[in-house]
C-alpha cells in the first residue's frame, strides 16, 4: 500500500477514474448489445436499428471523448456497428 501522502492521492485518483470507465464501458458494451439485438429483431428492423445505432454512436463518442475508450477503438466500434446496420437494410 502507498505510505507517501502524493501516493496515497494517486492511488484514490486511480480508483476514482477506474469505477468511471468501467461505468463507461459497460454502458458502451449494452448499447452495442442493443443494436445488434435490434437488427435481428423481426419488428421493422430497420427503423429499429437505426435509431439504436444512432444512440449507440453518441454513447461510444461520449465514452472516447471522456477517455474512457480509445478514440480509434471507438471508431473502429461505431464502424462496424454501422455495416451491421446498412447489411440490414439491404
Amino acid at each position: 500500500m502507498a505510505n507517501h501522502p502524493s501516493a496515497i492521492k494517486r492511488a484514490r485518483q486511480n480508483e476514482d477514474r477506474r469505477e468511471r470507465n468501467k461505468t463507461a464501458k459497460t454502458r458502451v458494451k449494452n448499447v452495442i448489445k442493443s443494436v445488434h439485438t435490434a437488427a435481428g429483431s423481426d419488428m421493422d428492423p430497420e427503423a429499429l436499428a437505426t435509431k439504436q445505432l444512432n444512440e449507440a454512436k453518441s454513447i461510444i463518442a461520449k465514452s472516447a471523448k471522456k477517455a474512457a475508450i480509445h478514440r480509434r477503438a471507438a471508431s473502429r466500434k461505431i464502424s462496424r456497428l454501422e455495416r451491421r446496420v446498412n447489411a440490414v437494410k439491404k
